[in-house]
């Protein structure tokens, strides 16, 4: 325990990315909302240009909008154009414990799914209403930890909906893939390997087909954050390469991510999770990997 708080105190002097052999960090924009509903984003969204977004809170609120970007291709504005509270199927209210929603993915076709912890789950999310349609899921699924399970969400060319517990139970113990078919049965995709105190809080699949993950290390006194890249292999991921890794309070409590593309690169968008409390911020954090 010593040693973890020193580590942390030594962390928090340094750069703001100490590992970035692929990622260079471009900047940050908080943002802010009068509104008690605001707060919360554990999931994000972006059309192929980076301009449109979809925000999911772990509340059970969508939130779309638009966001402009600076020269450097870092968000400068934010612009909400609908809010959404999520709803059961029927149009009611979600029931009690089903609505932590931590995950979002959006399918080439415009279909959006989302991940929820608690009642572990995926489901298709409707952005036009908020109604939210659970799929049936994995058996393992049951067997998650609460307020551990599907935070990272991620969807192929393909429609394959991706997924993985944010604990895996033991340190020394991959984390299990999940992958959903296209005739909605779930199966077994490999693992990713655990490495130290960082897990899994938000996937994307990047308009190269590789596999991006997001990662997340509570310090103590603050949060560090890393990107690993993957390459789809037929039975798992492969190839794991580290694109950054910042360290203890450089940013917020990262948990959505979304990449996309442009000349310059593939841009790797994140939003923070401020938790509801006035001491976190929500901001949009942006990296690129350099063409």
């Amino acid at each position: 325990m010593l040693f973890r708080f020193v580590l942390a105190l030594i962390a928090s002097s340094l750069p703001v990315s100490m590992v970035a052999d692929e990622a260079r960090y471009l900047g940050s924009y908080v943002w802010s909302v009068d509104d008690p509903s605001f707060g919360g984003f554990s999931a994000l969204e972006l059309s192929a240009d980076g301009r449109q977004f979809y925000a999911l809170s772990d509340r059970a609120v969508l939130y779309t909008g638009t966001v402009s970007r600076s020269d450097s291709g870092a968000v400068s504005v934010v612009k909400i154009t609908e809010k959404n509270p999520l709803r059961a199927a029927d149009g009611g209210k979600m029931p009690r414990y089903s609505d932590d929603a931590e995950g979002l993915a959006l399918a080439a076709d415009g279909t959006l799914f989302a991940s929820f912890e608690a009642m572990h789950r995926a489901a298709r999310l409707s952005p036009e209403n908020g109604r939210v349609h659970d799929l049936k899921g994995h058996p393992d699924f049951k067997g998650f930890q609460n307020n551990s399970s599907l935070e990272a969400l991620a969807v192929d060319a393909a429609g394959r909906l991706y997924t993985l517990p944010e604990r895996s139970g033991a340190q020394d113990r991959p984390f299990p893939v999940y992958r959903r078919l296209v005739d909605g049965e779930w199966g077994t995709f490999g693992s990713v390997s655990r490495e130290g105190e960082f897990l899994p809080v938000g996937a994307d699949f990047g308009p190269d087909g590789k596999f991006y993950l997001l990662e997340r290390w509570f310090t103590g006194l603050g949060f560090a954050s890393r990107v690993r890249r993957f390459d789809v292999g037929s039975d798992g991921f492969e190839n794991g390469v580290e694109l950054f890794r910042s360290f203890n309070a450089s940013h917020d409590n990262l948990e959505g991510l979304a990449v996309w593309e442009d000349e310059a690169g593939v841009h790797l968008t994140m939003i923070s999770d401020d938790n509801f409390r006035f001491f976190q911020r929500t901001e949009f954090v942006d990296y690129l990997v350099a063409k």
